[in-house]
């Protein structure tokens, strides 16, 4: 018998108005994710104590994937500082995106967030990859244009004081979460390309989850670990957990059959998921002119997706 007939068969993609909705579907949930961020948050939950029972979750099912999947837990020598620095930058993506969603409008933050394939193209450039071509710098040129709008930059610039106390901090963390998650994902594409795709995600989650720990009990942020004072705000912690496990476990559990290089920019709908629900929920709100610079934003980062992909 051949070998080919002897190979496992792979596996075949969802429908593409299926992978379609589910990849909507697991954007919606994460961005409810961030909201109820939010919401818990206004109740006095520790930041780190939100991102432990987050990273929990993901560990559990991630724990339960790799036994479902045999895999060995092993990890070549000359990969293992690598896979740590890469749980300790998404551990400090994690803590910058919460913080910055704490300060201002959920939606501004995950804007700021999606900058990362930006950083990531001048990384790799920086690093000796490729040096982005003129299209590219092109729709970079328009995601920033669009962001000085989101931003309302001339507003800030004219009188800091009515944009809020929190407003620069917020924007300082949400830009420095994009810059977390593009080295990590550098480090994953270049230093961790042999690891399997499941125990580099249960490795990289457990680093958060031990991270946050070690943090919480060194009391390197103050308040931290802060428990809810509110019902509102347990209820909040829950669903923030509940919302990040269940669109994980789809993304996860369903990423072969999803045909990602076509079908990834819907996961951009994230920014557009968290504008809805923060204003049914948070009542946050942005003006017409922001709106504006949002969907600027956003048609940008799908074109940078598609110029990368080709």
């Amino acid at each position: 018998m051949s070998s080919a007939s002897t190979a496992p068969a792979a596996p075949r993609f969802f429908p593409r108005p299926l992978a379609l909705l589910l990849l909507v579907g697991v954007a919606t949930m994460f961005a409810g994710n961030h909201v109820a961020a939010r919401v818990t948050f206004d109740a006095g939950t520790g930041l780190l104590l939100a991102i432990l029972v987050r990273a929990a979750v993901a560990v559990v099912v991630l724990g339960a994937l790799v036994v479902m999947q045999r895999k060995r837990l092993v990890l070549p020598v000359r990969s293992r500082p690598w896979q740590l620095l890469a749980g300790l930058l998404i551990a400090v993506q994690s803590l910058c995106l919460y913080s910055a969603v704490a300060r201002i409008p959920v939606v501004v933050a995950l804007l700021l967030m999606n900058t990362f394939p930006i950083q990531l193209a001048v990384l790799t450039w920086a690093l000796g990859g490729p040096r982005p071509g003129g299209r590219m710098a092109l729709i970079m040129a328009i995601i920033l244009a669009g962001l000085v709008v989101v931003l309302e930059v001339p507003t800030w610039l004219a009188n800091p004081g009515a944009m809020g106390p929190g407003w620069l901090s917020g924007v300082g963390l949400g830009l420095g979460s994009a810059t977390a998650y593009a080295g990590a994902l550098w480090i994953t594409e270049h230093r961790l390309g042999g690891v399997s795709s499941t125990l580099r995600s249960l490795l990289t989650m457990a680093t958060v989850l031990l991270a946050m720990l070690l943090a919480g009990g060194l009391g390197l942020v103050p308040g931290g670990m802060a428990l809810p004072e509110s019902a509102p705000g347990w209820w909040s912690l829950a669903m923030l957990a509940l919302l990040y496990g269940v669109a994980f476990s789809v993304l996860f559990i369903c990423l072969p059959r999803l045909d990602i290089a076509r079908n990834a920019p819907a996961m951009n709908a994230e920014p557009v998921a968290a504008l809805v629900l923060g204003f049914v929920v948070l009542g946050q709100g942005l003006s017409s002119i922001q709106l504006a610079g949002g969907v600027i934003v956003m048609a940008g980062i799908v074109l940078l997706g598609l110029s990368r992909r080709a």
